[in-house]
């Protein structure tokens, strides 16, 4: 069986501006703050231009020994960031995510967060992709609620 691809996408709105969104995702010491009780350490492995999240950045979220690096490919303030995982040994391959801040008629700010990947074992994308779903739904939450 050949490994397959896979994707998902979870929507949230928020009462924030998108430059506020923006900047919290993309700044990695706060996903400490924001992200609990997943992500309890966070910083950066790498700053990216421009500095400190910019293209080329990799952040490190998690809880050790489990901390998930990060980098940035596309870096667009205050409306997208593309990432992919730059851990030496990622749980799926060709992973891509990205971030979308479109700002909505009432001051606020509609959020887009999708990802894609390929399995790394044959058959293992459908629990993968669910474990993912689950995981940046959560995040994504927890970034639309931190506003507010």
């Amino acid at each position: 069986m050949a490994a397959r691809r896979f994707s998902f996408e979870i929507n949230r709105t928020s009462s924030a501006p998108p430059e506020e969104l923006f900047s919290r995702e993309t700044d990695g010491p706060s996903w400490a703050r924001w992200a609990r009780p997943l992500v309890w350490q966070a910083s950066w492995a790498r700053t990216g231009d421009p500095s400190p999240g910019g293209v080329g950045a990799v952040r490190r979220v998690g809880l050790w020994p489990l901390l998930v690096q990060e980098r940035t490919l596309e870096y667009e303030p205050s409306r997208r960031h593309v990432y992919t995982l730059a851990s030496s040994r990622p749980p799926v391959h060709d992973y891509r995510a990205e971030v979308l801040f479109t700002p909505n008629e009432s001051g606020g700010t509609n959020l887009r967060w999708q990802g894609s990947f390929t399995e790394a074992l044959p058959g293992t994308g459908p629990i993968m992709r669910l474990g993912l779903r689950t995981l940046i739904g959560f995040l994504a939450t927890r970034l639309t609620r931190s506003t507010d």
